[in-house]
C-alpha cells in the first residue's frame, strides 16, 4: 500500500530593523569673566630728622669766638684773676700779722711772688674731646593703606545642546511561509 507523504516547507518570518542614531551635540562656552583690581589708596607723610651740632665748645676751644663771647670770657677771667689776687694777698697779709710764730713769711712771700709758678707741661687736645654736641631726632614715617576689594564681573554662558533623536524602523523582511505538499513515491 502506497501512503503518501506529506512533505512541509517552512519559512519562517524575518523583521527587518532600520535604526538612525541619535545625534547629540553639547557645546559649553567659556564663562565671560573681567576681574579689576583697584589701586589701593596709600598715604605716607613724614617728619624730616633734626640733626642739631653745637660747636660753640669747639670753636671757644680753637679761641674762635664771636665779640660777645670773648668779652664774656675776658670779664670771668678777670674777674677770677682779682678774686685770686685777693685771696692771695689776704693770705700774705695774714702771714705777715703772724711775723713772731716760726717761719720767715718775707722772704719766702718775695720768692713766691717774684717767681712764679711754672706752667705744667702736657698734651692738650684743641678742640678738647665732646666739646662738639650733637643730638639727633630721627625722622618718622606714617604710612596709611586702604585697600579696595576688587571688582569681579562673570557671565555664564548656557550650554548650547542640540539634539537630534534616533529613529527605529521596524518591518517584516520576509513574511513566514508554511507550504504543504502531498509526494507520492
Amino acid at each position: 500500500m502506497k501512503i503518501p507523504k506529506l512533505k512541509m516547507t517552512s519559512q519562517m518570518a524575518q523583521i527587518e530593523i532600520q535604526q538612525t542614531r541619535a545625534k547629540q551635540t553639547i557645546r559649553q562656552p567659556k564663562a565671560e569673566m573681567s576681574i579689576q583690581q583697584p589701586k589701593a589708596e596709600v598715604k605716607m607723610r613724614t617728619t624730616p630728622g633734626k640733626l642739631t651740632i653745637d660747636q660753640t665748645r669747639a670753636f671757644a676751644d680753637m679761641n674762635l669766638m664771636s665779640i660777645f663771647q670773648r668779652n664774656h670770657q675776658f670779664a670771668s677771667d678777670g674777674k677770677q684773676a682779682v678774686l685770686e689776687g685777693i685771696e692771695r694777698r689776704a693770705r700774705q697779709g695774714t702771714e705777715l700779722m703772724k711775723i713772731e710764730q716760726k717761719g720767715n713769711p718775707l722772704i719766702s712771700q718775695a720768692k713766691a711772688n717774684a717767681h712764679p709758678p711754672m706752667k705744667r707741661l702736657g698734651i692738650t687736645f684743641i678742640p678738647s674731646v665732646f666739646s662738639v654736641k650733637t643730638s639727633y631726632q630721627p625722622s618718622r614715617l606714617k604710612i596709611e593703606v586702604h585697600t579696595k576689594p576688587p571688582v569681579i564681573n562673570i557671565k555664564p554662558n548656557a550650554a548650547q545642546h542640540d539634539y537630534v533623536p534616533g529613529d527605529v524602523i521596524t518591518k517584516m523582511k520576509r513574511y513566514q511561509d508554511l507550504k504543504i505538499e502531498v509526494v507520492n513515491n
